[in-house]
């Protein structure tokens, strides 16, 4: 650290040798012409798509009927100039694209345009903060004397930070989703057990548990709506099963799934598959709850010291001490 220091005071001592007091502007200048010149290729540069006639096409011949399909999904004019710069804002490697899909999709954003679109404001909020960083950075070089590194940090960290900003935020979205489905999903099972063993179908008995549980857990109401309508439609039904699991990420419902495939592969009845694993979601969520409960007083731990141990001695030492001071001060000291 103190290597970097010290280089940091030379460069800056030797800057402002050269070019006086404009050395940290200067220096802010050549880095945002660096980075502009460093992204301006990427986004100048777009591959020929030997399909895009085909495209442009069948774009033509939906008219204006597909204008207000999009408008109804939600996709509007900005959206379509961003698939300008698909090739820029969507990785072009199909592993990242996907796992970049996955994760969107756990956290809620299925839309088709959702990988653009987040791509599409990292760089947004990125180069908008880093501009926001150099605007400052000029404002205290103009009304103080900052040091070299203190300026350089001051572009570099918000531009970092807006960057990071969408991804903090999808992981945090995703998280909460998922949260939220494990604790719904023991309720979710039996009330799915009940309307199986009233005589309902699975179907059946999906599409009324996900208008039972919205009020209290819309993100577990959505996939079932899904799933029901995904069948309903006449995809197979472990394709769509596995598609549920792959979507909400949770381990509860990856098992779930499982179950179900194996109780239609070896003919079993689906109440009593449903019976024994909903038991063992409900034992599985009181073992969280306990798990959580035991853990509370080792984290008050900390708290209860920092807050009861300083004012307990201020208490019990507090008089003795003070009778201490008042002693020697009578007796001279």
């Amino acid at each position: 650290m103190e290597y970097v220091t010290t280089l940091f005071a030379q460069a800056n001592t030797f800057l402002h040798d050269q070019f006086g007091e404009l050395a940290p502007l200067l220096v802010i200048g050549v880095l945002g012409l660096f980075l502009v010149v460093l992204t301006l290729p990427a986004l100048l540069k777009k591959e020929k798509d030997p399909f895009e006639q085909i495209r442009r096409a069948t774009r033509a011949s939906a008219g204006e009927a597909d204008g207000k399909a999009r408008l109804r999904r939600g996709r509007g004019k900005g959206v379509d100039k961003l698939e300008k710069y698909s090739s820029f804002l969507e990785p072009q490697d199909a592993k990242a694209y996907s796992e970049t899909r996955l994760k969107l999709m756990q956290a809620g954003y299925r839309g088709k345009d959702a990988v653009r679109t987040y791509h599409f404001l990292q760089f947004a909020l990125g180069i908008g903060c880093l501009v926001l960083g150099s605007l400052y950075a000029i404002y205290n070089s103009v009304t103080g004397e900052p040091s070299t590194q203190s300026l350089i940090m001051s572009v570099l960290i918000p531009g970092i930070v807006g960057y990071v900003m969408p991804k903090y935020w999808v992981t945090k979205r995703q998280q909460s989703r998922q949260e939220e489905i494990t604790n719904g999903f023991p309720d979710s099972l039996d009330m799915m057990l009940v309307c199986v063993e009233a005589g309902q179908s699975l179907d059946q008995s999906i599409i009324r548990v996900s208008k039972e549980i919205r009020a209290g857990f819309p993100a577990l109401a959505d996939e079932f709506e899904m799933v029901a309508q995904e069948m309903k439609a006449g995809k197979d039904k472990q394709l769509v099963l596995r598609d549920m699991s792959e979507r909400t990420g949770v381990a509860d419902v990856a098992s779930f799934v499982t179950v179900l495939i194996q109780s239609a592969t070896f003919g079993t009845s689906i109440a009593e598959a449903l019976r024994v694993y909903a038991s063992e979601m409900r034992d599985k969520r009181i073992m969280r709850a306990e798990e959580k409960a035991n853990t509370l007083p080792t984290k008050m731990t900390l708290a209860t010291m920092l807050l009861t141990v300083p004012p307990l001695l201020i208490i019990l030492i507090g008089p003795s001490v003070y009778g201490i001071a008042e002693t020697l001060s009578k007796a001279g000291f």
